[in-house]
């Protein structure tokens, strides 16, 4: 998977830059700042939420691996078991060695199912870490825009909208960071 953009870049510019030309208007300075704070925490959300997916798609390759070795363990059991038959239909005894192998193959498959089961396990935790953190950009980028609007229309309220959508996003990537 591939990391998350922020393509509100221009827009946080954008804000500076009018914040810069405006002779100090506090207002735009406020949206300046939240905007770049904002943009920051949305980049580092991104950054996570990235890595997550990528260690998400690794662990479910290695149980794809594991589930693999379990099938070839499973084809050999049932080759050897099949020869034991045929001994024994035959009236001869299963050699020593083959009734051993046998139970080493099913011992084999328990550990390798586990060990299967547990790769999963581990690759659907960082799905959720990066479902969570995805969520965090995702407000982190709405502020963005909400505090763009608030430039553009020179109305506090859009600052205190922005302003909710950022700690959305702040408390997702707490969540996406602190949750194990």
């Amino acid at each position: 998977m591939t990391e998350i953009e922020v393509p509100l870049d221009k827009v946080q510019e954008d804000l500076i830059e009018h914040a810069h030309h405006s002779g100090g208007d506090r207002l735009m300075m406020r949206l300046a700042l939240t905007s770049a704070l904002l943009a920051a925490l949305a980049a580092v959300a991104a950054l996570l939420a990235g890595h997550h997916a990528n260690e998400a798609m690794l662990e479910q390759i290695h149980a794809s691996d594991q589930w693999s070795y379990f099938q070839a363990k499973g084809i050999k059991a049932a080759v050897l078991g099949t020869k034991l038959d045929l001994t024994r239909v035959l009236g001869k005894a299963p050699a020593g060695k083959d009734v051993e192998k046998l139970a080493e193959y099913k011992k084999e498959q328990e550990e390798i199912k586990k060990d299967a089961e547990e790769k999963e396990k581990e690759s659907r935790a960082h799905l959720a870490h990066h479902v969570i953190l995805a969520r965090a950009v995702t407000m982190f980028q709405v502020a963005i825009a909400i505090a763009a609007i608030c430039a553009l229309t020179h109305r506090r309220r859009f600052l205190f909208v922005s302003l909710g959508f950022g700690i959305a996003g702040i408390l997702f990537l707490a969540q996406g960071i602190l949750v194990t």
